[in-house]
């Protein structure tokens, strides 16, 4: 197919770029950049060749490394060389609206590298805990320069950080921590396993391990003072996609650590970073439906089919035409919560809180039937690796999971409307802007409120999350898509 501009081919993502504020010029920029055939290559063979362990050097000295392909560097280059962790940062217009629809255009070309790029932009808001940790850190991790190389923070032009929280005897519930902090001089030393670390060659990690004072986020290094710290890698996770990017058990031996936040306030630190990892999920899926719904577009006006183009066959037409409509809704409510997040009032952080992980649960909810639905359109080469098509839908269930699955997601939903009042009369207005313009809506908006009257038990929260979530994503669409992908998602959905 050659070039692809995945900005210039793409008038939904125009239209809600626009809508939240984002930099469409640098969009346009990206777009044609991340879009070329040069790009697609590049994460196939990423994902091809995947990440390799390396623990020990000849010597039998201790690397604890993680090795890539040269694929996955230069992606990792062109993202973080274009601001995929920094725009947010960097006071211009629509900074995280921006960053928002990088992570869209960027999933469609190879989702793997966008592991380390989310949490790098999401840890620097969590950093402001600590005013040292983030005139250290901050500067390196919004430096739109890539350096892969194992070595100390001081000697790197650009860095990333990730995250290492779940352990296998409590997955989500945190309090079950069992990683240890003990204090030595300004420092602590933490021993303990985690289950689950994710991007394992970053150059630091935020954690959270029991201190005198109860769970604590803690920043850990990969270097000291010219040596490597005691950070043992395990195994890497044979994962069933996102194969490019390496996710690793790993074992701190009396790592040293720095303290982030108080002791005993470990969960309200680090949920900063959560929070801002879910836009990015909830952006994903948006760009995997749409990576997929182009594919499948692509393949049905080339093939023939009875003596007329699959594209003109009145079936397909339907099937690609309903796909679009969840695809665009993921788009736009997507778009629209992370300019919330742009926001600066009260109210735009309650809706921002809310809205999030509203919008990262019906996102994911749809992309994996969006997809296997466009797989379908190719018949039988959909199943081919050649096609990309498998890739997406290993990819599909990732971002569901990932930062807190559907229950998760759902209960903090709960939690978040009966502690923030600011955060239901900010979703009502939001939903209100969007009556008087469509009767179904309207119908549909005051049968919600009859069937729940007041926040529902959590047996319930399944469906009044997706209901509530659907009808946010109908009154984005009202008020920023065409009236006629406005109309049609309300009819259907």
């Amino acid at each position: 197919r050659g070039d692809l501009d995945l900005w210039a081919s793409d008038p939904a993502l125009q239209t809600h770029a626009v809508a939240a504020g984002a930099d469409v010029g640098h969009l346009a920029s990206y777009g044609a950049r991340i879009g070329t055939a040069e790009m697609r290559r590049l994460g196939e063979e990423a994902n091809r060749h995947a990440p390799e362990l390396v623990l020990f050097d000849t010597g039998g000295r201790r690397l604890d490394e993680v090795r890539f392909h040269p694929a996955y560097h230069q992606l990792m280059q062109v993202g973080i060389g274009a601001g995929y962790a920094a725009i947010a940062y960097e006071g211009g217009q629509g900074g995280h609206a921006s960053h928002a629809a990088m992570v869209y255009l960027t999933s469609q070309v190879e989702a793997g590298v966008c592991c380390p790029m989310t949490m790098t932009y999401a840890a620097v808001p969590a950093l402001k805990a600590d005013k040292a940790l983030f005139a250290t850190w901050v500067p390196k991790l919004v430096a739109r320069a890539y350096d892969g190389m194992p070595r100390p923070l001081a000697r790197k032009a650009g860095a990333t950080l990730g995250m290492a929280m779940t352990e296998k005897q409590g997955g989500s519930d945190l309090r079950h921590t069992s990683t240890t902090a003990t204090p030595e001089g300004d420092l602590y030393r933490l021993e303990g396993h985690k289950w689950f670390c994710s991007a394992p060659m970053s150059d630091g990690f935020l954690t959270l391990a029991q201190a005198p004072g109860g769970l604590t986020c803690f920043l850990v290094p990969r270097w000291l003072e010219g040596a490597r710290n005691a950070i043992h890698l395990q195994r890497l996770k044979d994962k069933m996609g996102n194969r490019a990017n390496a996710s690793a058990e790993i074992e701190y031996h009396g790592a040293y650590a720095h303290r982030l936040g108080d002791e005993g306030a470990g969960v309200s630190t680090i949920i900063e970073m959560v929070h801002h990892t879910r836009l990015d999920t909830a952006l994903a899926p948006a760009g995997l439906m749409r990576a997929a719904l182009d594919q499948a577009r692509h393949w049905v006006g080339q093939r023939s089919v009875a003596d007329a183009m699959l594209i003109d066959q009145p079936l397909m037409r339907q099937v690609l035409a309903d796909l679009c409509l969840d695809w665009e809704g993921a788009l736009a409510l997507g778009l629209h919560v992370a300019r919330a997040f742009d926001g600066t009032t009260p109210r735009d952080r309650a809706f921002a809180r809310l809205a999030v992980g509203l919008a990262k649960f019906i996102n994911n909810k749809l992309c994996p039937g969006v997809i296997s639905e466009a797989m379908e359109c190719l018949g039988g080469m959909g199943y081919v690796e050649d096609t990309g098509m498998p890739r997406l839908y290993r990819e599909a269930p990732l971002n569901s999971i990932w930062e807190g699955s559907g229950n998760v997601i759902c209960l903090d939903i709960l939690r978040t409307l009966r502690r923030e009042p600011l955060a239901g009369e900010s979703l009502s207005a939001e939903l209100g802007a969007a009556t008087g313009h469509d009767r179904a809506f309207d119908a549909a908006l005051k049968a919600h409120m009859q069937q729940f009257p007041k926040l529902p038990d959590v047996a319930q929260a399944r469906w009044y999350c997706e209901s509530l979530a659907t009808l946010l994503t109908a009154s984005v669409l009202i008020r920023n898509a065409p009236t006629e992908i406005s109309g049609a998602y309300i009819a259907a959905r």
